[in-house]
């Protein structure tokens, strides 16, 4: 009977896999008898009588447990893992039906169940096993909360807030999420021009364009080093650690790259730099005050806007879709569509804010003034609707100002920042760039009746410190200016840590004799704003050679020098004549850097370009000069004659810029009395000989003689400055 079994059923024996038993005999797993036929019947029947003898046991196995209290139920659970024959995982699949809490197998709790020893307990629909662990563990998920930083609160609040509304979103839910990126719009411009920035709009439908302003806000201003211009690219800065003491730096920083796109898509504010901290601080009612008043402004920061009046909120997908054109950069398209929609609605606040913003994008896009002008016009349309909700009335007036302000129509700007001043008279932010648009036009007096208006209402308001003190300075209330200047820096706040404040600051405390004042220029070379404690200019490019003295042969310049020299006697007799015969064409200095004294001077070349008919008085001079292109095409720099009379002293101050190298020529000398120091080292000026030295290091000068001093300045592009950069660079 043996030799009759089939290949099928032989084959299922030889599968079958031998256990061995306690007394050490192996045996095949569900064997059948002595049989063929029992043999071949176990073998087909094996499978599902495994399962159902299993089953039983498994359940009588656990009313016996249970009902007798016999086992040791850790043991038994530990050695069951211990050899791996846990019965409810190897029958979970079959056993689902016997499971009477909930809990995907069975096991001691499911017969306890089936016994009535105990209440079933089935989890809350929706609950998991990750939920149920959760919630076994509050003190820990808060803890870890607590421990993560506050800025990653929002992001995990809406990546819960999105997965819990996942599965019922909306068709229009893909617009939201596009909508949340912040425009690409930039200009460099406006970074230079611009006042500070001002609390970020965020929206979950749509974010408005809100470049990041600037921390020069003087640029249009009488007392401004640069107003225009096209900047030229560099490497970002490199701190430098220089000693107060060492002159030779190697200028690792600039102001003129552009800045990194990066900033224009943060739609935060810029971090608020710590103050300077003494060395016992002490918590006071007033810091708690002042932090609490942060967080309520960082709450009202991230309040969402309102864009959408009701009628927009009709339209709101056309709208969308035109707006996902415009972030992804298909500015043509979107300009289609925008128009598209003002033509059918009008009177969509909306739909004429898109068109603005995509004409201004197009108008950077193409560098069209003309495109510039649109957007500008369609911003006021935009706000001037009815029914335009009050953050978009704001936005749009906000963006109009600072495209006027690019244009250089600061007049246009104030006007508009004047309407919105009216329309938002709690908002202090737009009272302080309403003070900075008059600097821009140079109308100090109106800049500090705002500032002062500021002040009154919000006397710890560090932005408007800041300028009231530069205000201050600039009509040469020194004492009364420093105060406000070092106040506004050590409040931190966006907008005052600007490379011109600590620089006042620094110059008020050295005319009053205050050695602080090197304190403060460190930390501004500290901050990034200065190339080292001597080297202070505010318009620089990076990487440039710098030292405080050179030689013609270090300049390269050589042959001009020579010219000078050989030539400096026809340079003085034609100085001399100017003097005799028009001494009137000798403008007093007029950057306020004297302390007492006497000094004009008589300008032939500023800014790369003759100054109207001054060469008629002085030929052979310019005829000489036009050679040397180095020269006449500096357009940061001058060509003049100085002369000062005794008694005069020159405040140490320190020149705009890295980008030119001065020369003096010596024409009429006094033997005693007159020296310049820069940095460290004093020298005196010899009739016929050129001094060469970086203007943008710290430098001072005395007039002691008895008789006037007269020299000839020509400046002259840093050598290393490329062909290109000496064509791009913005004249100062």
């Amino acid at each position: 009977m043996a030799q009759k079994k089939t290949p099928k059923a032989h084959h299922r024996k030889e599968g079958k896999t031998p256990v061995e038993s306690k007394n050490g005999k192996r045996t095949e797993r569900g064997g059948g008898g002595d049989g063929g036929e029992g043999g071949a019947g176990g073998a087909k029947y094996s499978m599902f009588t495994w399962f159902v003898v299993l089953a039983l046991l498994g359940v009588w196995s656990s009313v016996a447990v249970v009902y007798f209290d016999i086992v040791d139920y850790d043991s038994v659970i530990a050695r069951a893992k211990e050899f791996r024959m846990n019965f409810s995982e190897v029958l979970q699949g079959k056993l689902t039906a016997y499971d009477a809490d909930g809990d995907g197998d069975f096991d001691v709790e499911d017969a306890k169940v089936l016994l009535g020893l105990k209440a079933a307990e089935r989890p809350q629909v929706g609950d998991s096993p990750e939920e149920t662990e959760t919630s076994k563990r509050p003190a820990e998920t808060t803890n870890q909360q607590a421990a993560e930083p506050q800025g990653a609160e929002p992001t995990r609040a809406t990546s819960t807030s999105a997965s819990a509304s996942g599965t019922e979103s909306s068709p229009s839910s893909g617009h939201d999420d596009d909508d949340d990126e912040v425009s690409r719009s930039y200009d460099v411009e406006s970074e230079i021009q611009a006042a500070v920035p001002l609390p970020p709009l965020v929206e979950e439908d749509f974010v408005p364009d809100d470049p990041r302003d600037s921390l020069h806000p003087y640029e249009d201003q009488a007392e401004t080093i640069d107003t225009t211009g096209v900047l030229v690219e560099e490497r970002p800065p490199e701190e430098s650690h220089a000693d107060s003491g060492q002159h030779l730096t190697s200028s690792k920083f600039t102001q003129e790259s552009e800045p990194v796109v990066e900033a224009e898509n943060h739609q935060s504010e810029p971090p608020v730099e710590p103050e300077p901290q003494s060395d016992t601080p002490k918590e006071t009612e007033g810091t708690t005050g002042k932090r609490a008043e942060e967080k309520l402004k960082e709450t009202a920061k991230k309040k969402k806007p309102k864009l959408l009046n009701k009628f927009d909120k009709t339209i709101k997908a056309e709208i969308d879709s035109a707006e996902k054109l415009r972030k992804k950069g298909k500015l043509e398209e979107a300009l289609r569509a925008f128009e598209t929609l003002v033509l059918q609605h009008p009177q969509s606040p909306r739909a004429l804010y898109g068109r603005a913003q995509t004409e201004d994008d197009l108008a950077e896009k193409q560098r069209s003034n003309d495109m510039l002008q649109k957007a500008i016009n369609s911003y006021r349309d935009a706000a001037e609707l009815p029914d335009v909700t009050s953050d978009l009335l704001r936005a749009a007036l906000k963006r109009r100002a600072e495209r006027q302000q690019f244009l250089g129509r600061m007049r246009g700007s104030l006007a508009t920042l004047e309407k919105m001043v009216q329309i938002f008279p709690e908002d202090i932010g737009l009272k302080n760039e309403l003070g900075v648009a008059h600097l821009l036009l140079g109308d100090n007096k109106g800049a500090r009746k705002v500032f002062e208006e500021v002040l009154e209402v919000a006397p710890i308001n560090g932005f408007a410190k800041v300028h009231y003190g530069f205000i201050l300075k600039s009509e040469n209330k020194i004492e009364e200016s420093i105060p406000y200047l070092q106040e506004g820096l050590e409040s931190g706040e966006p907008g005052t840590d600007d490379g011109r404040f600590y620089f006042h600051l620094g110059d008020a405390l050295q005319r009053v004799g205050d050695d602080k004042a090197y304190h403060w220029y460190e930390l501004g070379h500290q901050r990034g704003h200065f190339a080292s404690v001597w080297q202070r200019s505010l318009y620089n490019v990076d990487g440039l050679k710098a030292q405080p003295w050179w030689t013609s042969r270090e300049t390269g310049y050589s042959d001009l020098v020579r010219a000078l020299e050989r030539n400096w006697k026809t340079i003085r007799e034609e100085a001399l004549n100017v003097m005799d015969h028009n001494m009137g064409s000798f403008v007093p200095e007029e950057e306020n850097l004297r302390e007492k004294g006497e000094w004009g001077q008589y300008t032939l070349w500023q800014q790369g370009k003759k100054v109207g008919n001054a060469c008629q008085n002085v030929p052979k001079t310019c005829s000489l000069l036009e050679r040397f292109t180095e020269a006449t095409g500096c357009k940061r720099g001058q060509i003049k004659f100085s002369v000062m009379q005794p008694g005069t002293h020159v405040w140490p101050h320190t020149g705009p810029t890295n980008c030119r190298l001065r020369m003096h020529l010596g024409l009429v000398v006094p033997k005693h009395g007159c020296k310049i120091r820069c940095t460290d080292q004093t020298r005196e000026w010899e009739e016929g000989k050129v001094l060469i030295f970086d203007d943008s290091f710290e430098h001072e000068v005395w007039q002691d003689a008895d008789s006037y001093r007269l020299i000839f300045i020509v400046d002259v592009w840093h050598p290393e400055l490329t062909a290109h950069q000496r064509q791009n660079l913005s004249p100062i």
